[in-house]
């Protein structure tokens, strides 16, 4: 399965502004490009590339006054395959945790899991530490919470969300990722593309979607406390503490997004949309 990602931000700033933006697909799956992914700006600017703390894709550039167009896409070879399950993975104990994933069990700017760890105890200690408990955690989410795609808000943290109403998925994201660490199983944010393939096609805007990966059995697995199922094409963008460290687009000075666009779907090799029901046919766990 090929699938076509890709981005338009449409913003005005009043005075020469400089940017960071993490929208770039992640290195890991450069080797799946079909081609190249094309970038371009309008008006033409430098775009300058880096890495973060946490290896994600960087670009860096100053918009000048005025109206500034960002604009991304690219077309990836995907093996079509649902996210990995496995029932029997198990929690590691925090003395035989990799050093590098002890980060992941800090609380950070939107997930205070000190302020809900007496919390998280209370609803998940007594279940069965593994896999069962992180689903858990993930059923918490959606009794709690409903999913309201005008609700974002940048104030919005997983303290705010523990408390119930609506929610966008990063607040789903960030309630998971409190309520996990709280427990002592390390867990990351996740921004990325995720379409509506093989699921029915959802009549709302596209946009970048958030999910975590949690570390059980000695590596990272993806769970997605928004939609709570398995998921296939998703092509991660960055991963970071939580939605501060992935910001799509970091601006130092004001701006006002006039537009935004997203696309993911599967194509042909000419191009051609396809529809996302005819790929992953499988029963979905």
């Amino acid at each position: 399965m090929r699938v076509r990602v890709g981005h338009e931000f449409r913003i005005k700033v009043e005075q020469p502004t400089p940017l960071i933006c993490l929208v770039a697909p992640e290195a890991a799956r450069h080797d799946d490009f079909t081609a190249s992914e094309q970038v371009t700006t309008d008006p033409h600017v430098d775009v300058h590339e880096y890495r973060d703390l946490f290896g994600n894709i960087c670009r860096r550039m100053v918009a000048p006054a005025g109206e500034f167009v960002l604009r991304g896409d690219v077309t990836l070879n995907d093996d079509e395959m649902w996210d990995d399950v496995d029932f029997a993975a198990q929690e590691t104990r925090v003395e035989d945790l990799p050093d590098d994933a002890l980060i992941y069990l800090m609380a950070s700017r939107y997930v205070e899991s000190d302020v809900l760890s007496q919390q998280a105890w209370d609803l998940f200690g007594h279940l069965q530490p593994g896999w069962g408990r992180v689903q858990a955690v993930l059923d918490h989410g959606h009794k709690v919470l409903t999913f309201d795609y005008g609700t974002a808000s940048v104030f919005r943290t997983a303290h705010d969300a523990s408390k119930g109403g609506m929610a966008v998925c990063r607040d789903f994201a960030h309630l998971a990722l409190a309520y996990l660490r709280a427990l002592n199983i390390p867990a990351r944010y996740v921004n990325g593309y995720v379409g509506d393939i093989g699921v029915p096609k959802v009549d709302a805007p596209m946009d970048f979607a958030a999910w975590i990966e949690v570390y059980l059995s000695g590596r990272w697995w993806t769970f997605d406390p928004r939609n709570n199922e398995r998921r296939l094409g998703r092509v991660v963008v960055a991963r970071g503490r939580d939605a501060a460290d992935v910001a799509m687009l970091a601006s130092f000075g004001p701006h006002q997004l006039l537009d935004f666009t997203v696309w993911c779907h599967p194509v042909d090799e000419t191009g051609q949309e396809l529809d996302g029901m005819a790929f992953g046919q499988e029963p979905r766990r």
